[in-house]
């Protein structure tokens, strides 16, 4: 089995040393202030329990966040071959994590290949099933492929976060700031088969996601998750 690696890219770029550093200062900085809740369901728990794999789904835009909570665990994610995914591949090692480079759009076939592999190593895979370019709160086949090829669960991971600012991009991208308090909320495994109806189970993993989020939501921001807005 091919040893798993954290980076495909070879160049060294001055841009991304420096600006990958001051992204890892950052993401400590606001671990350090902000306060985590977390809401795991007892499924979840006994799959942790028994040292079971799965897979993460969490919305493209509720992702800045993620270093912190779960840093040091094993986790392998997939980051886009674009400029900016370059700065979080180089940031993610120093989290203890691996980053796989590619997107349903460059390099999507041999990204899963490299994931499958991973995940064979014990690694848990989190990926955007409505990245990287949307339409937003919309499942992909790329998350239903990789769990029907190895057979693991995926965990929906709803977020919210209490001080943050939205940038224009096409997912309305949360920007988290320090001082504030997130809350992570997890929703049902979902089984992805040979014989599963794969639109059927994109809508399954899409309502749980927005079930999740919207719990996070009403636990932070008290208010409801409007998943027609970003």
């Amino acid at each position: 089995m091919p040893k798993p690696t954290s980076l495909e890219k070879k160049k060294v770029s001055w841009k991304h040393v420096f600006g990958s550093a001051a992204i890892y200062g950052y993401t400590l900085f606001l671990g350090w202030t902000t306060r985590i809740y977390w809401f795991k369901t007892e499924e979840f728990l006994q799959l942790e329990k028994e040292g079971k794999n799965f897979i993460y789904a969490i919305w493209h835009n509720q992702q800045l966040f993620l270093l912190y909570p779960y840093r040091g665990q094993k986790i392998c994610s997939l980051i886009s071959l674009s400029d900016d995914g370059e700065y979080i591949a180089r940031v993610l090692p120093k989290f203890g994590m691996k980053a796989v480079r590619g997107s349903t759009t460059r390099g999507g076939a041999r990204a899963l290949i490299k994931l499958m592999n991973i995940a064979e190593a014990g690694y848990h895979p989190m990926l955007t099933p409505d990245g990287p370019r949307g339409p937003i709160y919309q499942v992909q086949q790329g998350i239903l492929f990789l769990a029907k090829k190895t057979s693991l669960p995926i965990i929906p991971v709803g977020t919210a976060l209490s001080h943050k600012f939205k940038v224009g991009s096409w997912d309305k991208m949360r920007v988290p700031l320090p001082f504030g308090s997130t809350a992570l909320s997890y929703g049902k495994a979902i089984y992805v088969t040979e014989e599963s109806d794969m639109d059927a189970v994109a809508a399954e993993l899409k309502a749980e996601l927005d079930k999740v989020t919207d719990h996070s939501e009403r636990f932070i921001n008290k208010k409801p998750f409007d998943n027609t807005k970003g």
